[in-house]
């Protein structure tokens, strides 16, 4: 199950984190993001030990949102070494998102 990431747990999941992290930036309103979201979900069983999944609710974590320039959900960002190394902006295939997470492992 994907990682539930707020502005509290950020920097500790996410910026210290030893493995890739995909985050996906979502609202419950979002229907686009109601597509991404059962995706993020299998990408997190299928990544597990691999790679940090999580989400992170726009609407309750605005500093993280804020800080990275979130305007437009769903936005995945990609992290390495508490970096971002790569973005997906709006609705994308599967194999789409798992080929960049692969290209950080």
């Amino acid at each position: 199950m994907a990682l539930e990431i707020t502005d509290a747990n950020f920097e500790q999941l996410v910026l210290k984190s030893d493995k890739p992290v995909l985050v996906d930036f979502w609202a419950e309103w979002c229907g686009p993001c109601r597509m991404v979201g059962p995706v993020v979900e299998e990408l997190s069983k299928e990544y597990d030990g691999r790679a940090v999944i999580g989400k992170v609710n726009v609407d309750h974590n605005s500093e993280i949102s804020t800080k990275f320039g979130i305007r437009n959900i769903p936005t995945i960002l990609y992290f390495k070494n508490g970096q971002v190394v790569d973005k997906q902006v709006g609705v994308a295939p599967k194999a789409s998102l798992a080929a960049k997470l692969d290209a950080q492992i």
